[in-house]
């Protein structure tokens, strides 16, 4: 597939995924890395229907490159913080590569620090 298909297919999954719950059947639609698979469990199990807002992506060969804004309402335990019903935004940057028409493999930089700070109450943020 060449850079400009792979980028399409990123788009549309960002796009079918962001702000919508994240069922089986839509993952394996886009995604075959099973390591990627469990974090969008993860993280939709905490911040259901989160967004993924891309602010830029950037294809070449078999790898897209994004750099985009997480952004959920933490509803149930994530690392080990009980919900609180706070709007939170992290930024991240990933890379997936693409094989077969869908997404084989990623690497991912996110700003967890940013989140969890956001998730904690003011009292122990204070105090830190």
């Amino acid at each position: 597939m060449s850079a400009s298909t792979n980028k399409q297919l990123v788009t549309d999954y960002l796009n079918a995924l962001s702000g919508q719950p994240k069922t089986p059947q839509l993952i394996a639609r886009f995604v075959s890395d099973p390591e990627l698979l469990k974090h969008i469990q993860d993280a939709e199990a905490g911040f259901p229907a989160y967004d993924l807002i891309p602010e830029q992506i950037i294809a070449e060969g078999d790898l897209v490159a994004v750099r985009a804004v997480f952004r959920g309402v933490h509803r149930s335990t994530f690392a080990g913080i009980e919900a609180t019903g706070k709007l939170v935004s992290a930024g991240l940057i990933i890379i997936y590569r693409i094989a077969e028409g869908r997404i084989a493999e990623h690497w991912m930089q996110f700003d967890t620090l940013s989140l969890l700070g956001q998730l904690k109450p003011a009292a122990e943020t204070a105090a830190a």
